[in-house]
Parts: C-alpha cells; sequence; structure tokens
C-alpha cells in the first residue's frame, strides 16, 4: 500500500507527467526493483505511486532530477529560486502538498463567526510579529539575485535559458508601470500576469538588453509594511552586448505565497529606464537608488488609501505638477508615478 497521502498521490501524479517514457519506466523498475511490469506509461505512474513509502523517497531518487521538481513547482506558480537544492524542493513540494487540504478546507467554509474573526486577528498578529524577524536585506539580494539572473538568461546572446520565464511567478493581477526615456520619454501601463511577463521578457529576448543590478547600499533599499508587503528598490545598468546604453531603477511589491513557505510572488513593479543620450553631457552614469526606505512605506501608504478620493485627487495632482523624468525624481511624487 502507498504512504503517500491523497494530495501527495495527485501532485506526485503530475510532477512525473514531466518525465519522458524512458524515464518513467526505468523509475518503475527502480521502485519496484524489476518485480513489476507496467503494461504502459499511466500504469508505470501508478505503480510507482503505489509502491513509494513517503514523498521523500520518491523525490530524493536520482532519476526524479533536480529540474523536474523545480519545474513542477513553477507550474503551481510557487517563486523559488533557480539555485535552491534538490533536497530543499522536496521540502517545498511536501509542504506545498500539506497544504492544499486546507486550501480546500478553507474555499469551502462557512463564515467566521466572532470567534474566528478574533482567531484570525491573533493568527494575523502573530504572522506580522514573525514577519519582524524576517531579514528583509537579504531577501530583497536574494531575490534580485534571482530575478535578474532569470530575466538576463532569455537573452539570446546569453545562451540557452537556465529556466522557464512565464507568468506563473506573479500574482494573477499583477501591474507593471514602465517609464524609459531615450529618444522620447514614456510612459505605459500593463496589467496581468501573461501581459507583464510577456513585456518584461521582450525586453531582453528581442530587444537583447541586460539589466546588470548593483546591489551595495546605495543600490537596493527594501522596506516591509505590516500586512506583509515587501518593497525592494534597485537601481542598476543597462547593457546591450558590450555597450552601456543608460541606467535603470525599478521597484518591486512581493506577497509572500500563503501555501509555501518562504515563497514571493511579484504584485507590482515600477521600472524607468534613462537612456545616456537623455542625461545631461557629462553626467556620469550612477546606478543608485533615488529614494529612502521612508519614501518606500510612503508609497505603501498611499496604495493602501489610494481607495479615498482625496487621496486620489492628491496623487493626480502631484503627477500632474511635474513630468517625465522630473516627476520620477521628486522624493515620493517619484514613486507615485
Amino acid at each position: 500500500m502507498s504512504g503517500l497521502s491523497q494530495s501527495e498521490m495527485e501532485g506526485c501524479r503530475s510532477l512525473l507527467g514531466l518525465l519522458d517514457n524512458d524515464e518513467i519506466l526505468a523509475l518503475c523498475d527502480t521502485v519496484t526493483n524489476r518485480l513489476v511490469q507496467p503494461k504502459d506509461r499511466q500504469d508505470a505512474i501508478r505503480v510507482i505511486l503505489l509502491y513509494s513509502q513517503s514523498v521523500e523517497e520518491l523525490l530524493r531518487r536520482k532519476k526524479v532530477h533536480r529540474e523536474v521538481i523545480f519545474k513542477y513547482l513553477a507550474t503551481q506558480g510557487l517563486v523559488i529560486p533557480p539555485t535552491t537544492e534538490k533536497h530543499n524542493l522536496v521540502q517545498h513540494a511536501k509542504d506545498y502538498w500539506e497544504n492544499l487540504p486546507k486550501l480546500k478546507l478553507k474555499e469551502t467554509s462557512e463564515p467566521l463567526t466572532k470567534k474566528g474573526d478574533i482567531q484570525l486577528f491573533q493568527q494575523q498578529e502573530k504572522e506580522y510579529k514573525k514577519a519582524e524577524k524576517i531579514d528583509f536585506r537579504r531577501l530583497g539580494e536574494e531575490f534580485c539575485h534571482w530575478f535578474f539572473e532569470l530575466l538576463n538568461s532569455q537573452n539570446p546572446l546569453m545562451g540557452p535559458p537556465q529556466d522557464e520565464w512565464g507568468p506563473q511567478h506573479f500574482w494573477h493581477d499583477v501591474k507593471l508601470r514602465f517609464y524609459y526615456s531615450t529618444s522620447e520619454q514614456n510612459v505605459i501601463d500593463y496589467h496581468g500576469a501573461e501581459i507583464v511577463s510577456l513585456r518584461l521578457l521582450s525586453l531582453v529576448k528581442e530587444e537583447f538588453l541586460f539589466l546588470s543590478p548593483n546591489l551595495d547600499s546605495c543600490g537596493l533599499k527594501c522596506a516591509a509594511s505590516p500586512h506583509g508587503l515587501v518593497m525592494i528598490g534597485v537601481a542598476g545598468t543597462v547593457h546591450r552586448g558590450n555597450t552601456c546604453l543608460g541606467i535603470f531603477e525599478q521597484i518591486f511589491g512581493l506577497i509572500r505565497c500563503p501555501f509555501v513557505e518562504n515563497t514571493w510572488k511579484i504584485k507590482f513593479i515600477n521600472l524607468r529606464i534613462i537612456g545616456e543620450s537623455s542625461l545631461a553631457p557629462g553626467t556620469v552614469l550612477k546606478p543608485a537608488v533615488t529614494f529612502e526606505q521612508s519614501d518606500l512605506e510612503a508609497f505603501y501608504n498611499v496604495v493602501t488609501l489610494c481607495g479615498n478620493t482625496e487621496v486620489r485627487l492628491n496623487v493626480k495632482q502631484a503627477l500632474d505638477s511635474e513630468t517625465g523624468d522630473q516627476a520620477l525624481c521628486s522624493g515620493n511624487e517619484a514613486l507615485l508615478n
């Protein structure tokens, strides 16, 4: 009898579906010590699941490659650093499957009573105290390493991509505000995981850009809200081949995935690219974040209050008062833009 739970069985079946036929048959031979001869591919997967005593035993087998586990987690919308070792990926998968029944139960449960509301508040307070212990500077560094390595690897000039890029790394309602100043100035908004991921992909895959982040003290700043939103501001240089084209400044808004520990997805991005031709003559390229942590926190405060009519008017007035590069460089108005 299999030692896997129902959710683990379903998850492992999907994961094994990423293997080719030869790998499935070889894995079946290993699991059963060649004592069971499956009829076909689906029968081999059924036998593998039946004779596996635990998730760890199955996923840690050599024939279940690290890349397969990573790809499965990515298809489930889990953003995990591509350098994560196999034993940690196994734990991520196990945690994800353990939480699936709780998620389904939550979706079908009745509305919370007053007592439930109190319990929910206490749980949120507990989570906030736990979040206070997170080293957000380190989180920002690890995220930027992962994000820019993955994005830049999609550049055809860099060789084959190291991992799959796609909408699974974003929340479905993600927003991208893209400002660029080269021969002309433009601000364009993009909405939705599919559109945002394709627009960012086109920067490196079609325009052959390479974004090089500056992760020292002046090039990276991080802040967090009491509700779990983490904001990361990073600056760097923009390249194409051996030519430095200009600088960029980018703000990410991340929200933790509630189903898998230590996993975050992108909620919004503000990207600003300034071409060297747009800079004043003699200006030295200095990839540094032009705002402080307090500005990130102020940006969050405006985001949370944006349902208020008065706040929306103030934001519009702030944006209308300045244009282009000036608006992006003027403290809090820069972040609002």
